[in-house]
């Protein structure tokens, strides 16, 4: 259950941190955070990470379902609570995209996700984009130090 809560809690806050954007921000007009490192842009991508595939948006929405459908699926097998974690993240965030995807213009199935966060001249991505990226990190590491998703229990003595 802490993997779909932690889902629904990164969700939410993608498409808060969406809405604040929107109301807030021009577009196109940056706002600097950290000199030319970081900093605040609205923009509206209808391609994949980095803009690619910005004319294969429905296909992109679908991969997006499809991800969001196995991340759903591994949270509710892993008994792991790190792992739970880390795939709830990836859910969040990919769900976040989604729900953009789906209810924004130009319509459904082809909708532009509200991106804000501009990293140098490299790319302006969203909340969800870093929520997807920790999880993914996160599990990475888990992977790396052979954390399993389904942990064996430790035998039990017969004492």
């Amino acid at each position: 259950m802490l993997g779909f809560v932690v889902a629904l809690v990164a969700g939410s806050v993608d498409q808060l941190t969406k809405v604040w954007a929107e109301a807030t921000l021009a577009l196109g007009e940056r706002q600097p955070l950290l000199g030319d490192l970081l900093a605040i842009q609205l923009a509206f991508n209808p391609g994949a990470a980095f803009s690619l595939g910005a004319s294969a948006t429905p296909i992109i929405t679908v991969i997006a379902i499809a991800g969001s459908a196995v991340a759903a699926w591994l949270i509710g097998r892993t008994t792991s609570l790190p792992w739970a974690v880390g795939l709830g993240l990836i859910l969040g965030g990919a769900f976040g995209n989604v729900v953009d995807r789906l209810t924004r213009a130009p319509g459904p199935g082809r909708g532009h996700v509200v991106d804000f966060i501009a990293y140098a001249d490299w790319f302006i991505g969203n909340v969800a984009d870093v929520f997807v990226f920790a999880g993914l990190a996160l599990c990475v590491i888990l992977a790396a130090n052979g954390k399993r998703m389904r942990p064996e229990h430790a035998p039990r003595s017969t004492s």
